[in-house]
């Protein structure tokens, strides 16, 4: 999910049913990518990594700026951070939005599958 154009939603409501229906009660996971201002880099890293829902944040090389992971207990409550929240942060010019679909290994432990 980047930035919304022309005010239509990133992801169409039957997308976002079958994702709910899929995950079932298991929390939403979601990598984002932020294209920063170089010069507000260490400034919107601090800022987002205020975000409770931040459970790991870098800066990173290459094509992004800052990389960080999210959790969220329902897909809504991450809509709303990445359509309202994050853009109140200045400094940033773009997000990508990576929906996790399974996680093989999480916050250092394999998961059996």
């Amino acid at each position: 999910m980047g930035h919304p154009e022309s005010g239509k939603p990133p992801i169409s409501p039957a997308v976002e049913s079958a994702y709910t229906k899929t995950r079932g009660e298991e929390d939403v996971v979601a990598l984002i990518t932020l294209k920063v201002e170089t010069s507000e880099a260490d400034q919107v890293a601090s800022e987002v990594s205020r975000f409770p829902e931040v459970e790991d944040l870098f800066l990173v090389t290459g094509d992004t700026d800052i990389f960080l992971k999210v959790r969220f207990p329902a897909y809504d409550e991450l809509k709303e951070f990445v359509l309202h929240r994050l853009p109140g942060v200045k400094g940033i010019r773009e997000t990508k939005t990576h929906l996790v679909v399974t996680a093989y290994k999480d916050g250092g432990e394999a998961r059996r599958l």
